[in-house]
């Protein structure tokens, strides 16, 4: 027999079960977190303090009361697994009655974003963005920072909840850290994230001059889906080095001709290894002025895990080969490397792959120059005329004359002789069957027979009745004849 059932009745229905719902996600992290430190209250979860009226997701705004207890300190391999951070590290730390403690220096520092390309920065214990503070919810943290920079700064921990004081506004919330002196930071992590830190004085310049990093925070009590067997940080910025300069310039609001991944441009990006079915987490943190970044996979597709918020729940995830990362956000992407192989990872704002571009030239595509170089070399006698066939000028850029500390469009040999015509934001991720060592790249992959997109052969064109024998290459533009035996261009 059905029974049937009033609006009033379906109403008190889903309020309870909205008010049991809630109990038991309470009642479950009560017993998550009890124990020592039994006073600690969860990023995550029920907060009493805000009485039984609020509503559950207020819990965003302030992560609960400052003067929790906090937990006991985890170290890393035995409580969470260690993020791993290509061309960079994570920060050493000591306990000290219980408290994590880190040193953090700000110092002008010599950085190779390439072999052919360093500049003047300034960054963190001797690295320029690619320095990582690693920790755990709950515990109690203490960062010195040194300042031995000839200015003053403050570091802002972005993100973070955490007390008025600590958070790192020069001049607002704290006087300067002068040239030389140390300031202490201290507060307990009541939440646990992807977050990031920088300097927050002279913003334009000192971080510009890449004084921010990346702050991992991983869970006290981490679900099963938290685990994972790779976990990438890799922090995405955008410099502006002019050709034969040696010096950032922070003036500088639009035009950026070098982005970076941990600080450094394609080829000198270190591959992201993976073994076939790990399961990978890719954390991206940006940091720039002004680019946002839209980074893209190849071969893969991977579920949007976390914001610089918190984490996503399972339900509310979805599937992206492309996620947008825009200044001042963290994004966690997810995925099975379940495709062997060597996979491009890049920003897909298609000037954000190149190295040092050339912003003021007229456009070149098209131009036909023929006797131009002959003409002018009496006069310039290096003079070649370029661009009028694209950018894609492979390996003749290598040995072309360019100002010094300069890496104009370089980009890298590939396994087949051709040129990879990329640099900036562009890395590998690299994905082998029975991966032994993480730490050792692999080299090119090695395509099953019959797996490469190769030149057609006659035979095949035949056999599958593709006509090509009318079609011919002119100056970059394919011809071919229309229906009234008339040559037209494509181009």
């Amino acid at each position: 027999m059905i029974r049937k059932i009033s609006r009033r009745q379906m109403l008190g229905l889903g309020a309870a079960t909205i008010a049991g719902v809630a109990l038991s996600k309470s009642s479950a992290h009560a017993i998550n977190h009890g124990g020592s430190g039994a006073d600690y209250q969860p990023f995550r979860g029920y907060n009493p303090q805000r009485g039984s009226n609020r509503p559950y997701w207020e819990k965003s705004y302030s992560g609960g009361p400052v003067d929790v207890k906090p937990l006991a300190p985890v170290l890393p391999g035995r409580g969470y697994k260690p993020v791993v951070v290509p061309d960079g590290a994570a920060l050493p730390f000591k306990i000290v009655d219980g408290v994590k403690v880190f040193h953090l220096i700000a110092e002008e520092v010599n950085h190779e974003f390439d072999p052919g390309l360093r500049a003047k920065c300034w960054g963190f214990n001797g690295r320029v963005n690619s320095t990582v503070i690693e920790a755990v919810e709950g515990e109690r943290v203490r960062i010195y920072v040194t300042n031995r920079l000839h200015v003053a700064t403050s570091i802002h921990w972005h993100g973070f909840n955490l007390p008025n004081g600590m958070d790192g506004v020069g001049g607002l919330t704290q006087p300067y850290i002068k040239a030389g002196d140390t300031v202490k930071y201290e507060f307990t992590l009541r939440q646990y994230g992807t977050q990031m830190f920088h300097s927050h004085h002279d913003e334009m310049t000192q971080m510009g001059m890449g004084m921010i990093g990346m702050f991992i925070i991983h869970p006290r009590n981490p679900s099963p889906e938290y685990h994972v067997d790779r976990d990438f940080s890799l922090m995405i910025s955008e410099w502006a080095i002019p050709a034969g300069t040696s010096r950032p310039n922070t003036l500088e609001m639009t035009d950026f001709n070098v982005l970076t991944i941990n600080g450094k441009v394609f080829p000198s990006t270190s591959p992201l290894l993976c073994k076939t079915g790990d399961k990978v987490r890719i954390r991206l943190g940006n940091l720039g002025a002004t680019d946002h970044h839209p980074m893209h996979i190849h071969g893969h597709h991977f579920r949007v895990t976390a914001t610089d918020g918190e984490e996503i729940p399972l339900s509310a995830q979805w599937p992206e080969s492309t996620v947008l990362v825009a200044v001042g956000q963290t994004r966690n992407i997810e995925f099975i490397s379940d495709a062997p192989g060597d996979w491009a990872f890049h920003c897909h704002m298609t000037h954000h792959v190149m190295n040092q571009m050339g912003h003021d030239f007229p456009n070149m595509v098209g131009v036909k120059p023929e006797g131009l170089d002959e003409k002018l070399r009496p006069l310039l006698p290096a003079y070649m005329t370029m661009g009028h066939t694209g950018m894609d000028m492979g390996k003749m850029a290598e040995a072309m004359p360019y100002p010094r500390n300069t890496i104009s469009m370089k980009g890298a040999s590939g396994p087949f002789g051709d040129y990879i015509s990329m640099g900036g934001l562009f890395t590998v991720l690299k994905v082998r069957n029975g991966l032994k060592n993480y730490d050792e790249d692999p080299g090119w992959y090695k395509h099953p027979p019959g797996t490469v997109a190769l030149k057609a052969t006659d035979e095949e064109l035949r056999r599958d009745g593709i006509e090509v024998s009318k079609l011919t290459v002119d100056g970059g533009a394919k011809r071919r004849p229309d229906d009234k035996g008339n040559g037209h261009s494509q181009h």
